[in-house]
């Protein structure tokens, strides 16, 4: 992982430079991130730019420079659920199926994309965070505001679980 502490702190003083080489540094985990999760690259997009704009206008209330990626996924992660409620209140959504075929970022075979289709909202955002951006489960208990040790055990059901489905 990055070290965003100078970066973080110039970014917290107004320097713009250094928020954009932050963004730089982190922007392809964000939206490889929200497409998984939204399935869908407009929203994926929509929830990046969304939270590189709450991201840069608060960066100054950032307690902890060496916590700015933990920081701005849980910005991510609340336009995600956002996103989400609303797919569940308009009952809408469109999965894009490109979604998965980005240069950087692209599943395997269909059983394997049919296998995460199945996996609910927390799965897939516990599973994202672990597997596409690299976070330990203790972070991702910090950034979804849930016991460290039930992240530890979701993680492990949501595998067994894809394992039952792909054997």
């Amino acid at each position: 992982m990055e070290d965003f502490k100078t970066d973080a702190a110039l970014a917290a003083n107004g320097d713009t430079e250094a928020f954009a080489r932050l963004y730089s540094a982190i922007y392809k985990d964000l939206y490889h991130i929200a497409l998984y999760c939204l399935g869908n690259t407009h929203d994926a997009c929509d929830a990046v730019s969304d939270t590189v704009v709450d991201a840069f206008t608060s960066i100054g209330k950032l307690r902890d420079e060496n916590a700015f990626r933990q920081w701005i996924m849980k910005i991510l992660s609340a336009k995600i659920k956002r996103k989400q409620r609303e797919y569940i209140n308009n009952k809408s959504v469109e999965y894009d199926e490109s979604c998965g075929l980005t240069a950087d970022f692209c599943f395997e075979s269909a059983e394997l994309q049919e296998a995460l289709g199945t996996l609910d909202t927390e799965s897939r955002n516990i599973l994202s965070m672990s597997a596409i951006g690299g976070y330990t489960t203790k972070e991702i208990a910090d950034i979804c505001k849930i016991n460290h040790s039930t992240v530890r055990s979701k993680l492990s059901r949501i595998k067994e679980k894809l394992k039952v489905i792909l054997a």
